[in-house]
């Protein structure tokens, strides 16, 4: 997948979940999507290629660098917790998709449970995709089952 097909999929990936947010707080070079004001994803082409920066646990982010070349320690972030997201052959949709949404449910799952937007734990369950809470507001979670 090309750099510029990887950070479209990426971000329309991030704009299906439910909360995710746009900003530009490190100016037009960043794009940061957010949840409930903390950052899950991170695109940028600044190092001279388009990347994606995500969260992922230490245990899966390692496995997915042994795995995929295309995949390295985070860019200017925690290397242990965060993964960049390089153009190359080996990236694919659904890859792209499943790490994005994994992203934002492990920094949901660090979020009180009044503010969160869907409860991490049964979001997308039962083999289903679907992205949309069943209650929206920030005072309860979603319902799925």
């Amino acid at each position: 997948m090309n750099g510029n097909k990887l950070q479209e999929q990426a971000r329309e990936r991030a704009q299906e979940l439910p909360g995710a947010r746009l900003e530009h707080p490190f100016g037009p070079d960043w794009e940061v999507f957010k949840v409930r004001d903390k950052v899950f994803m991170l695109l940028t082409d600044i190092t001279g290629e388009p990347i994606v920066i995500i969260k992922a646990a230490p245990e899966h982010g390692e496995e997915l660098r042994k795995q995929h070349e295309d995949i390295t320690p985070g860019y200017h972030m925690n290397k242990q917790h965060w993964i960049t997201l390089h153009p190359g052959g080996g990236m694919r949709k659904e890859l792209v998709d499943e790490l994005v949404t994994e992203s934002f449910l492990l920094v949901v799952e660090g979020l009180p449970h009044a503010k969160r937007p869907v409860d991490p734990a049964t979001f997308g369950s039962a083999g289903t995709n679907d992205t949309t809470p069943t209650v929206t507001d920030d005072t309860t979670t979603s319902d799925h089952t």
